[in-house]
């Protein structure tokens, strides 16, 4: 069996630049209605995998240059070396860096096998990747922002883990970090460090004003209440919900193509007058793929989708803003006509319809958000067994994050193993091309990679898919 050992846990502080002029970056930052819904989630975590083309010297190299990147990143990025902080005496939680705060550091050595891990298998167990990822400092009045671990894989490459808190940052942000981090790493190559400090580009500068973002009926406070009774009174705990993975599950990617891609929407075009994108495309397929392998019995299925909320808000928020900023939009559908000769179609309609019902107001229907996901997340296996999530987006474009050794063999979403939801990313060919990841009981994962090698493979639209 493969075994990860521990070569040293270390805390890797912000660097201090010697110019006040570079000091731009708060060191508090209140919490907004979309932060707090997410307060005691289950943690966010990815693995990035990076091949070695050529032998380097990794203890001697690579780690001192990703540690002192790191450092110089956070500089730009304060908050994920503070914590989240709800103290008896506060009405709400806060974010805050404190003079000494830091991210955790993991550093091991794997003997697993890295092209496995690393490659597009249908059948690898879900357990072999979590010892690849750290856990997240956390107590009920404090819960660290960001934990790192990076795991070598001796003579082919290394792993590059992150453990993130759910209420300081969505994939968007998420996104804006680990490309500052490539950016400043690459950068150390050919740039001389000035007073401690590497500035970012524009398009990669965080920004942290929140006065934009309007709470004109109080949803901060209704989600905050909503924690507060939750297995309350009084509730103030940050720690976050953890979600137990089944013994049997092994995880899976899936990739559509570009080709793939533009034939099921040709077949879906030529079914139905919709508006067809390339992400509903890929949420559609893989939902009545989903149903029709897990055998959904429920008279109704549900799909969760989470949308970007910055450049719809009013005004609208930068890209590079610095937080949680996504809504949910819940689809639901009959199962017995997702599962018919015409599912894709309903499925895509489904979406379509969803998206379309942001036009009522982005923060329509609002103060039912926190109370939804809470029952989707809870313990009631009935509901899980006919709720689908998504996670990630194809635009967030974490395989461009080249730290200097090339891009990402493979982006993995580890979190899905916990949680169930589906994962959504660009191709790392960058060809247009969509991966899916999955995270299934072993007999449900056969099942839908024939489902879905199936339908990709169908020429008969009504008789086979």
């Amino acid at each position: 069996m493969a075994e990860v050992e521990i070569v040293e846990i270390c805390k890797v502080v912000p660097s201090k630049p010697s110019s006040l002029d570079h000091s731009t970056t708060p060191n508090f930052l209140p919490p907004t209605f979309f932060d707090i819904r997410w307060l005691r989630l289950p943690p966010i975590q990815t693995l990035l995998f990076y091949q070695l083309s050529t032998p380097k010297p990794f203890f001697d190299s690579i780690l001192p240059r990703l540690k002192d990147s790191l450092s110089l990143t956070l500089h730009h990025f304060l908050p994920l070396a503070g914590t989240l902080t709800w103290t008896e005496t506060s009405n709400r939680p806060f974010i805050q860096h404190l003079e000494g705060d830091s991210v955790s550091l993991t550093v091991a050595k794997s003997n697993a096998d890295f092209f496995h891990l690393s490659g597009n298998h249908v059948f690898c167990e879900a357990k072999s990747y979590h010892p690849l990822v750290p856990n997240l400092e956390m107590s009920h009045q404090r819960t660290a922002s960001l934990a790192l671990q990076v795991t070598l894989f001796p003579n082919h490459g290394f792993s590059l883990g992150l453990t993130m808190n759910p209420a300081i940052l969505d994939g968007q942000t998420f996104s804006l970090f680990i490309k500052s981090w490539a950016f400043i790493c690459k950068s150390l190559e050919e740039t001389q460090i000035t007073n401690g400090y590497i500035p970012l580009s524009p398009e990669l500068e965080p920004f942290y004003d929140r006065s934009q973002i309007k709470d004109p009926v109080g949803l901060e406070e209704h989600y905050t209440n909503q924690w507060l009774s939750l297995d309350g009174p009084n509730n103030k705990s940050l720690i976050l919900w953890e979600r137990k993975v089944p013994p049997d599950a092994v995880r899976g990617t899936f990739i559509l193509t570009r080709a793939k891609l533009e034939t099921l929407r040709k077949l879906a075009k030529d079914n139905h007058t919709i508006r067809v994108s390339t992400f509903s495309l890929a949420c559609a397929y893989t939902w009545v793929c989903l149903v029709k392998a897990e055998d959904i019995s429920n008279e109704q299925v549900h799909l969760v989708l989470n949308v970007d909320c910055r450049s719809r808000l009013e005004p609208p928020l930068p890209p590079t803003y610095f937080g949680k900023c996504i809504r949910p939009i819940c689809l639901s559908a009959e199962t017995k006509s997702l599962k018919g000769k015409h599912g894709l179609v309903l499925a895509l309609k489904t979406i379509a319809e969803g998206i379309k019902s942001l036009e009522k107001g982005i923060l329509n229907g609002a103060e039912n958000w926190l109370s939804m996901l809470t029952s989707f997340l809870g313990n009631s296996s009935s509901v899980r067994s006919r709720v689908y999530s998504v996670a990630a987006s194809p635009r967030l474009g974490i395989y461009s994050a080249d730290f200097g050794w090339g891009r990402p063999r493979k982006v993995d979403y580890v979190s899905i193993d916990s949680t169930g939801a589906i994962s959504v990313s660009e191709n790392v060919n960058g060809d247009g091309g969509v991966e899916i990841g999955l995270a299934l009981k072993k007999h449900h994962m056969e099942a839908f990679a024939s489902l879905f090698f199936h339908g990709l493979d169908a020429v008969n639209w009504n008789s086979k898919l």
